[in-house]
C-alpha cells in the first residue's frame, strides 16, 4: 500500500468527529459537543441532523442498511439489521430519522438476562452511544448502542462501562483540586489491548468437531515440538501468516483502529496484534470489531483465528492484556510518576489509592476474569495466577516504603542502561521491569492487567477497574477533607494494604502459601470466583457509585454462572460424542488388525509376544476409556437433572463433568500415542501447530 493512499484511507469507513464536522452545520456540530462536554441528553432536532447527515455519508461507502450494534451479556456482540429503504408508493425512499438513530427496540427474549425481565417481557431498548463512531461494515451502518430492559435495567456490558467512568470522572473532580490541580472536568480510562491468537489450517479446523463448537482441543497428544525451545517468539513470520497481518492492518486502519504491533507469541501458531491506547469506550468497540475482523479475514487465507484462552494443552494460552491509564481533561496521565516522583503528589494520590483498591476489590477483579476458558490459562505458560498481586518495580517500591517508614523521601534519577558495545550509545533504565507471573504490573505509565482471557470483552474487567479507584478517590477526598492532610492519608493507603505488592514469582508454590498468610483471595476457578457478587462489600460499593445496582449484580452473578454450565456442557458433549463416535471406533479398527497380525505372526511360526504385549496394552487402555465414557454420560446426566440452586448446578459441573472430561482425555491422549498415524481419525496438534 503506498504511504499517501494508506494515510488516504484511514478512518475512511468510520463516521468519525471529523467527517460529522464536514457533514453537519456548524451550530448542530456545538451543540453536540457541548451535549457530551455537560453529560446532557441530546436535542431531538440535532439527532434529525446528524441522522440525515450520518445516512448519505453511510450510503456513499455503499451502505443499504443500518443496525444498533450493542455487546448483551453473552460478551459477544448483537446486530438487527434494517433497510435504509422505505416503499413510497410505486416508488422508494431512503429514510432514517433522529429518533431511529437514537432509539431500536429489538426483541430482548432470547438473550441473558438472569431474571432482570420475564419471557413475555420481551422488549429491550439500545440507545445510541454518541460517544463512540458508527462505522460501514458489510454495507451496513453500524450504530454503537446501550441495551437496556423495558423496566431500564442494563442488559449489556457497555452501560456499565460508561456509568464507570462517570463515576472516575466524578471522584477525580472531588480529589484532585484538594490535591492543587486546577481545570479538571473530566478524567477518562485510557486503554490499549494487546490481543493474542492462533492460526490453524482451515482443512484441519474442519476435521476438528471440538475446535468447531467449543473453540478448544478437547483431545490431543503433545507433539513431539511444542515452545520448549522459544524459537516463535518474535521469529520471522511465515508467508501466510504475513499475508493474513497484512490484509488485517490494511483493514484495521480502514476502520480508524490504530494497529501498531504485530508478531509472532510464545507458542507455536500464536500470534499478537496491539494498538494504540484510547479512551475505553472506544477501545472496546475496537476491540470487538476487531476479533470479528481477524475471524473473518482468517477464513479468506483458508485459516482459522482461534481466539478462545486455552485452544491446545501444554504451550502459552491467549490473553488479552489490558493497559489502563487514567488521564485527566488536561492532558495528565494520573500514572505518570514524572521526572521526581516523590514530589508528584497526584501521582502519589492515585497510586495509593489503586493500592488500597486492588487489595480491598482483589475478589471482584478475580471475577472479572472468570471464565471456563480462562480457568485452563491462569497460572502457567506466562499467564498470571488467579490471586490477585500488585508489582510497581523498585523504584515505587522504595517510595512506598520510604512514606510508609516515615523515612526522607530521596529524589531518585534514572540510571543508565550499558550496552558494552562501543558503537551503542548508552541509555536511560525504565523506571520499572517486567514480571511475566504478575496479574497486575506497573509498566511505567499504566498498569497491564494480564489476567483477561484472549475472548473476553475487555468492558467488565475496566468497569471494575474505574469502579475501585472511584471509590478509594472518593475516600480520599473525604478524609482530606476531614482535616488529613493529602500525604497523611496516602501514607495510611500504602500501609494498610501493601500485603498487595508482591514481586516475586507468582507460579511457585511459597507464594501460594504466602498468599494465603497476607490473608488474599485465591479463586482458583470461575464458581468460586462468582461468590463476590453476593458480597455485601461490593454491592454497597457499585450501588453506591451507581454503577450496578443490586437486582443488575444478581443478575450478573445468575447470567454468569449460567453461562459456565452450558459452556462445560458444550464441552462434555462434544467430547463425548468425539470419543464415542470417532476416537474408540479408530482405536477398535487398529486393535483388531494388530491382532489379527499377531495371530498372523503366530501361525507363520514367529515369536509375537512383542506384537501380543501392544494387543494387551492397547485393549486395557481402550476398557479404561470405554469406562471413562459411560462415567462422564452419567455425570452429564446428573448435572442436567439437577434442579438446585445455580451454584449446586455449577459445583456439580465443575466437581464432576468436567474433572470426568479431564479424566477420560488423559486415557485418549495416551491411546493417541499408541495407535497407527494412518487410522487416527482428526488431525494432531502437529497438524494444527505447525501445518500453516
Amino acid at each position: 500500500m503506498e504511504m499517501n493512499k494508506l494515510l488516504e484511507e484511514y478512518g475512511c469507513l468510520t463516521f468519525s468527529d471529523d467527517v460529522m464536522r464536514e457533514h453537519i452545520p456548524k451550530s448542530t456540530y456545538k451543540a453536540f459537543h457541548e451535549a457530551l462536554a455537560k453529560g446532557e441528553p441530546l436535542a431531538k432536532e440535532t439527532a434529525t441532523v446528524i441522522a440525515n447527515a450520518m445516512k448519505i455519508w453511510a450510503v456513499e461507502n455503499g451502505a443499504t442498511h443500518f443496525t444498533h450494534w450493542f455487546t448483551p451479556m453473552t460478551g459477544l456482540t448483537a446486530e438487527k439489521h434494517d433497510a435504509f429503504l422505505e416503499p413510497d408508493g410505486n416508488k422508494a425512499v431512503l429514510e432514517f430519522s433522529g429518533k431511529t438513530l437514537r432509539k431500536g427496540e429489538p426483541d430482548a427474549s432470547s438473550f441473558p438476562s438472569g431474571g432482570l425481565r420475564a419471557t413475555f417481557e420481551a422488549r429491550g431498548y439500545t440507545a445510541w452511544d454518541c460517544t463512540s463512531p458508527a462505522f460501514v461494515k458489510d454495507e451496513s451502518l453500524y450504530i454503537p448502542t446501550l441495551f437496556c430492559s423495558y423496566t431500564g435495567e442494563a442488559l449489556d456490558k457497555k452501560t456499565p462501562l460508561l456509568k464507570s467512568v462517570d463515576a472516575l470522572t466524578k471522584a477525580s473532580c472531588h480529589l484532585l483540586p484538594l490535591l492543587g490541580m486546577e481545570g479538571i472536568t473530566r478524567v477518562s480510562a485510557s486503554v490499549g489491548s494487546e490481543q493474542e491468537y492462533f492460526l490453524v489450517a482451515d482443512e484441519f479446523y474442519q476435521k476438528r468437531m471440538d475446535l468447531k463448537l467449543t473453540g478448544r482441543t478437547l483431545f490431543g497428544a503433545m507433539a513431539p515440538k511444542g515452545q520448549e525451545l522459544e524459537d516463535h517468539y518474535f521469529g520471522s513470520l511465515k508467508r501466510k501468516v504475513s499475508a493474513f497481518m497484512k490484509d488485517l492492518d490494511k483493514e484495521l486502519w480502514r476502520y480508524g483502529i490504530p494497529s501498531k504491533t504485530k508478531h509472532n507469541e510464545a507458542a507455536p501458531a500464536q500470534h499478537e496484534v496491539a494498538c494504540v491506547y484510547r479512551k475505553v469506550n472506544i477501545t472496546t468497540d475496537n476491540n470487538h470489531l476487531l476479533m470479528q475482523l481477524m475471524q473473518d479475514i482468517a477464513k479468506k487465507h483458508g485459516l482459522r483465528c482461534l481466539l478462545h484462552e486455552k485452544p491446545f494443552a501444554g504451550v502459552n494460552g491467549s490473553g488479552k492484556h489490558n493497559n489502563w491509564s487514567v488521564v485527566t481533561n488536561t492532558g495528565v496521565n494520573l500514572f505518570d510518576p514524572g521526572d521526581n516522583p516523590v514530589d508528584n503528589l497526584p501521582f502519589l494520590a492515585t497510586l495509593a489509592c489503586t493500592i488500597k483498591a486492588v487489595d480491598e476489590y482483589a475478589d471482584l477483579l478475580r471475577m472479572t476474569i472468570a471464565t471456563a476458558g480462562n480457568d485452563h490459562r491462569l497460572g502457567a505458560n506466562e499467564a498470571p495466577p488467579a490471586i490477585i498481586s500488585m508489582f510497581l518495580g523498585e523504584e515505587l517500591d522504595h517510595i512506598i516504603e520510604s512514606i510508609t517508614d516515615r523515612k526522607e523521601l530521596e529524589d531518585t534519577s534514572s540510571e543508565r542502561f550499558q550496552t558494552g558495545v562501543s558503537v551503542i550509545p548508552d541509555f536511560s533504565k525504565d523506571n520499572t521491569d517486567r514480571n511475566r507471573t504478575s496479574p497486575f504490573a506497573f509498566t511505567g505509565n499504566k498498569f497491564e492487567f494480564r489476567g483477561v482471557g484472549s475472548s473476553q470483552s475487555i468492558a467488565g474487567p475496566n468497569t471494575i477497574l474505574n469502579a475501585i479507584l472511584a471509590a478509594e478517590m472518593e475516600e480520599m477526598a473525604d478524609l482530606i477533607e476531614s482535616g488529613k492532610t493529602p500525604m497523611e492519608v496516602i501514607k495510611d493507603f500504602m500501609a494498610e494494604h501493601k500485603r498487595i505488592i508482591f514481586n516475586g514469582d507468582g507460579y511457585s508454590a511459597e507464594w501460594e502459601a504466602e498468599a494465603q498468610r497476607r490473608g488474599l483471595p485465591n479463586r482458583k476457578n470461575t464458581v468460586d470466583a462468582m461468590l463476590c457478587l453476593k458480597d455485601e462489600k461490593n454491592i454497597e460499593m457499585l450501588s453506591r457509585l451507581g454503577i450496578y445496582s443490586e437486582v443488575e449484580l444478581d443478575s450478573r452473578y445468575e447470567i454468569l454462572l449460567d453461562n459456565y454450565n452450558k459452556t462445560i456442557q458444550v464441552e462434555a458433549l462434544t467430547a463425548s460424542k468425539m470419543a464415542r463416535n470417532e476416537i474408540y471406533p479408530a482405536a477398535i479398527q487398529y486393535l483388531s488388525d494388530i491382532t489379527k497380525t499377531a495371530l498372523e505372526v503366530k501361525q507363520a511360526g514367529v515369536n509375537n509376544e512383542f506384537l501380543m504385549e501392544d494387543v494387551q496394552y492397547l485393549s486395557e487402555l481402550l476398557a479404561e476409556m470405554k469406562k471413562k465414557m459411560d462415567e462422564l454420560d452419567s455425570f452429564i446426566k446428573e448435572a442436567q437433572d439437577c434442579h438446585q440452586d445455580i451454584l449446586q448446578q455449577s459445583i456439580l459441573w465443575r466437581d464432576h463433568v468436567f474433572a470426568a472430561m479431564n479424566s477420560l482425555r488423559e486415557t485418549v491422549d495416551v491411546i493417541e500415542t499408541r495407535v497407527d498415524a494412518k487410522y487416527w481419525p482428526i488431525p494432531t496438534y502437529l497438524d494444527l501447530l505447525f501445518g500453516i
